[in-house]
């Protein structure tokens, strides 16, 4: 059967990702400086899975700095990519250091810096969940989209993916190896005072990466407020999305905020747990039930 894992509101999104051009040309790299504070993963494994190494029930709004950004109507106004693939990138850091981060740089990235300037805020690092252009840059369709690699020309910050998505990254992207700060699951990236984790989500694509933070858990396309990432696209994996979402994931508590890679349902966010009640994908109970649902046609 077709697979509904990825609910778009115009078919073109799909066909758009399926065009995805290798472009990688590694070459010189400025020193990029300072690096954020980077604690090793110390969690506890179910099976090849790692669990959550932070209290997901801590809450600091009074320190942490969240915004979560709606590309053409935040930032890259105009751009008529941004608006048709509605992406989310967040701006995540300390309220008392000033520091901060970008969740997947995309479309109008000097956009991005100003916005954590208005705020107060400086730029110490960029997070991305995944390889797919619309939340890192690159090529597609024979179209330019701006991200990770413009942004390192404005500011000399590093970029933190999963090691699993690290050559992924370089094909499509104009980044280098020095350009990132690859991460094993469960590592955790302090921003100032402000501890993110970084949840292993493989399915989407092979390093696919959650954030958990400050009660919040920034999902990328692992899981929307309703569906969840396609499998079909290069990288994919059903199974391995099947125990992303049922077993790394259920370490996460249901008062967790979600936080998706895209605006596909009328809300921008939802607690987890109305999510896992709700959400189709969380009906199969077994592996064997999953891949009949959304495994390959």
């Amino acid at each position: 059967m077709a697979q509904p894992l990825l609910p778009v509101g115009d078919a073109n999104h799909e066909h758009m990702l399926r065009m995805l051009i290798a472009t990688g040309s590694p070459g010189p790299t400025e020193d990029p400086g300072p690096r954020i504070e980077r604690r090793p993963g110390s969690g506890q494994r179910r099976g090849r899975y790692r669990v959550g190494v932070i209290d997901a029930t801590t809450h600091n709004a009074d320190r942490c700095y969240f915004r979560q950004l709606l590309a053409g109507r935040d930032f890259a106004v105009g751009d008529p990519v941004a608006s048709q693939m509605v992406n989310f990138s967040y701006l995540v850091g300390d309220r008392q250091t000033g520091e901060c981060v970008v969740v997947d740089p995309a479309y109008g990235v000097a956009d991005l810096v100003d916005a954590a300037a208005a705020d107060g805020m400086r730029l110490t690092g960029a997070l991305v969940t995944h390889y797919h252009p619309d939340h890192c840059g690159g090529s597609m369709m024979g179209m330019r989209i701006e991200g990770a690699a413009e942004l390192l020309s404005l500011v000399s910050i590093p970029v933190h993916v999963q090691a699993d998505e690290a050559e992924w990254i370089l094909k499509v992207t104009d980044l280098t190896p020095e350009d990132l700060e690859t991460h094993a699951p469960g590592d955790v990236v302090d921003v100032g005072a402000v501890p993110i984790e970084l949840i292993h989500t493989p399915g989407h694509t092979p390093g696919s990466q959650c954030f958990l933070v400050d009660g919040r858990l920034v999902a990328g396309d692992t899981l929307f407020l309703d569906g969840c990432g396609r499998t079909d696209l290069p990288g994919g994996d059903p199974e391995a999305l099947y125990y992303s979402l049922t077993q790394t994931l259920a370490a996460v508590p249901d008062d967790v905020v979600l936080y998706p890679g895209h605006q596909y349902s009328v809300e921008s966010c939802a607690r987890l747990g109305d999510t896992r009640e709700r959400n189709v994908v969380f009906k199969p109970t077994t592996p064997q039930q999953w891949l009949r649902m959304f495994g390959p046609g």
